[in-house]
């Protein structure tokens, strides 16, 4: 059931009211009112008519959006343009998920009320990598008011709106059968592991992470990243998220941004989000520009850093230029 609380009535925790244990707020950690800190960067002029908000994926953090950033920088033709990105909870450098709170509803909340905090006026543009572009769909399923009056435009690069539980992971037959499977079981042993950090080294993980997260011929340095993300991340936290993304439905959510200006990214190689999740995003969204990186995988903000930048800076130019003529 969608929940239509506006954002003006969320009441963020502030600098010296946060929870006991939780580190206070300030221009790098915003507290949730729950006492979840947020690791939160932020780039541009404060007082900008437009903010880019860009939200980050699962096992990963706001490093994510490196390339991005410097791609959308090198772009000015667009005017100020303020820059807000941020470590969901469970994630980077962010607090571990609290109990029941791993959830994509969740991560609407903390975005909306980081959204209520940081940038009280003016225009957003909200741009999501995997269980990022999830978040801004369900922000939209329980903040469609928020949606009409302050979202200028929204990206989806290799995510999905749901049937997450039905993925093969690229793999044929029995193999590709039972992928759904080990990805619930591998949910349950993360949600029970007690420790801060997976006791693997990065040796261990790039493996696995060349092979699922991107397409041919990945840069060493980007594997790197990748892997050192996820060993940052916390991992009962991380288990809590898998099996809610194996439950995402929000193709319906998706009407809320049907008006907007939207690019719908794809790799052509996705094992985790495929291809045709992406296509059915952007059937959905009329406006839309759907574009297909082929041999590209998951982690398209690393794989095609420019392409991506590129296309988000030309969606911030037709926002900016609404901005002006609602203005």
């Amino acid at each position: 059931m969608a929940v239509t609380t506006p954002l003006t009535t969320i009441a963020p925790l502030r600098s010296g009211s946060a929870r006991a244990g939780s580190r206070p707020a300030g221009e790098n950690c915003f507290v949730t009112r729950d006492g979840t800190a947020l690791h939160v960067e932020s780039a541009g002029p404060g007082d900008a008519p437009l903010t880019l908000v860009l939200v980050h994926g699962w096992t990963q953090d706001h490093r994510t959006w490196d390339g991005v950033l410097e791609s959308v920088a090198r772009d000015a033709r667009s005017g100020p343009v303020r820059v807000l990105r941020y470590d969901l909870r469970g994630h980077g450098g962010s607090d571990p998920a609290l109990a029941g709170t791993a959830t994509i509803e969740q991560l609407a909340d903390d975005l909306a009320e980081l959204l209520a905090d940081r940038v009280p006026h003016g225009r957003v543009v909200l741009a999501g990598h995997s269980m990022g572009g999830m978040t801004i769909m369900r922000l939209a399923e329980r903040y469609p008011e928020f949606v009409s009056r302050r979202v200028a435009g929204v990206a989806f690069v290799a995510t999905s709106c749901g049937q997450m539980d039905r993925i093969t992971l690229g793999l044929p037959g029995v193999a590709g059968n039972g992928a759904a499977r080990f990805e619930r079981r591998l949910a349950a042993l993360l949600s029970r592991h007690r420790r801060d950090r997976l006791p693997l080294r990065p040796a261990m993980v790039r493996p696995g992470a060349r092979w699922l997260v991107f397409g041919k011929r990945p840069r060493r340095s980007d594997v790197d990243s990748v892997a050192d993300q996820l060993l940052g991340a916390h991992p009962a936290s991380l288990g809590g998220f898998q099996d809610a993304i194996s439950r995402h439905d929000c193709r319906a959510a998706l009407a809320a941004l049907s008006d907007l200006p939207a690019v719908v990214l794809a790799g052509g190689r996705d094992r985790l989000c495929p291809l045709e999740h992406a296509k059915v995003i952007a059937e959905e969204l009329p406006s839309a520009e759907f574009v297909r990186y082929p041999g590209a995988g998951h982690m398209l903000p690393q794989e095609r850093a420019d392409e991506v930048g590129s296309r988000i800076a030309g969606l911030v130019r037709v926002a900016a230029g609404r901005t002006r003529i609602v203005a």
